[in-house]
């Protein structure tokens, strides 16, 4: 296919979002409603909110996409939508919307994998040698995929409990930060130095795996100790020494994956952890001892948003991987189930 024009549909989690992406590589419109302010009184997102704030939001989203990218229903050759993984009731909002819209005007439908649209949202910058290795680490996933090919998953890493960008969340409410946590996080650490020895799990297990509860749970307690004992707690220091952290355990499974695969030409960092300046400037500097090239999202596209769902949808768009209109959300779903044959 020469040229095409893919309206896409993200519901997954708490941003109501809608692209038209042209040739999986250009974005015409990327209209993103977000549930941020609705969800900070919580401390974090509330399924049952999210949904009825996908219902209230999801027309207006649509018709700004399209006005946006100026084109006709007419000139729109499918429609994509994210499937999962994700909170079962916000996926079925999109998937609903976007099987009427498909039906409506007789256009065929894509359904995309979540993880897989964070992958491919490099795409609107870089072009991508493969075998890749993408490091996904977001509110809801952290994991490795090595990719043979633009449309091969194989999932060599993941983690044990709590997401990368999930520990963040609860790591900065013990320090009593705004939600969501990360940002605040990543701005207070630039203030800090090294205080406090905090432990890094998994980092010499010999597996790709990763594990953020106990980390997160070591914060927790020393912060509550220190509340007990009386003691000082100085933010700053704790988000620079969790930040270190993060970064060794990052690193050291970087590192490893490049030996276990040293054919890779790629290193992919997607999802919205990937936006930290700290883990973005670690990461960079690690990958400077390898052949290959790193890939980060802009940090526009690091959160979720439905052009990256463009993104992954125009390489199903040219292998013919359509869905049916019984297309149905799965909260839970595994991305090497997508690997085209």
């Amino acid at each position: 296919m020469s040229e095409s024009i893919i309206i896409a549909f993200e519901s997954s989690c708490d941003e109501t979002s809608v692209s038209v992406v042209k040739n999986g590589n250009e974005i015409l419109s990327n209209v993103v409603a977000s549930q941020v302010e609705s969800h900070a009184r919580f401390g974090g997102v509330v399924p049952e909110v999210a949904s009825r704030h996908h219902v209230d939001n999801m027309l207006y989203v649509i018709d700004e996409a399209i006005q946006q990218a100026n084109i006709s229903i007419e000139d729109i050759d499918a429609v994509a939508v994210t499937k999962g993984p994700g909170l079962i009731g916000a996926l079925l909002i999109g998937i609903q919307a976007a099987k009427s819209f498909a039906f409506v005007h007789n256009i065929p439908l894509i359904g995309v994998h979540h993880i897989a649209g964070h992958i491919h949202s490099v795409q609107f910058d870089y072009k991508v040698d493969y075998p890749a290795i993408a490091l996904v680490i977001s509110g809801g996933h952290t994991e490795l995929v090595r990719m043979a090919r633009q449309d091969h998953y194989e999932v060599i890493g993941d983690t044990q409990d709590d997401a990368i960008g999930e520990a963040f969340d609860k790591v900065a409410r013990v320090l009593k930060l705004p939600y969501p946590g990360g940002p605040h996080m990543d701005r207070l650490a630039k203030e800090g130095r090294h205080r406090y020895d905090l432990p890094r799990p998994l980092m010499n297990d010999g597996t790709l795996n990763f594990s953020f509860s106990g980390l997160k749970s070591a914060v927790i307690n020393l912060v509550h100790n220190c509340e007990q004992r009386g003691d000082k707690v100085i933010a700053s220091d704790l988000a620079y020494d969790y930040h270190q952290a993060v970064i060794d355990i990052l690193q050291k499974k970087i590192n490893l994956a490049m030996e276990h695969y040293p054919e890779t030409k790629s290193l992919i960092v997607a999802g919205g952890v990937a936006q930290n300046s700290h883990i973005r400037q670690a990461l960079m500097e690690s990958s400077e001892r390898y052949d290959l090239n790193i890939l980060f999202s802009r940090p526009s596209l690091c959160g979720d948003n439905a052009a990256m769902i463009g993104a992954a949808a125009h390489i199903k768009l040219i292998n013919n991987q359509f869905e049916s209109l019984s297309l149905n959300g799965q909260s839970q779903l595994n991305i090497e189930e997508e690997t085209a044959e």
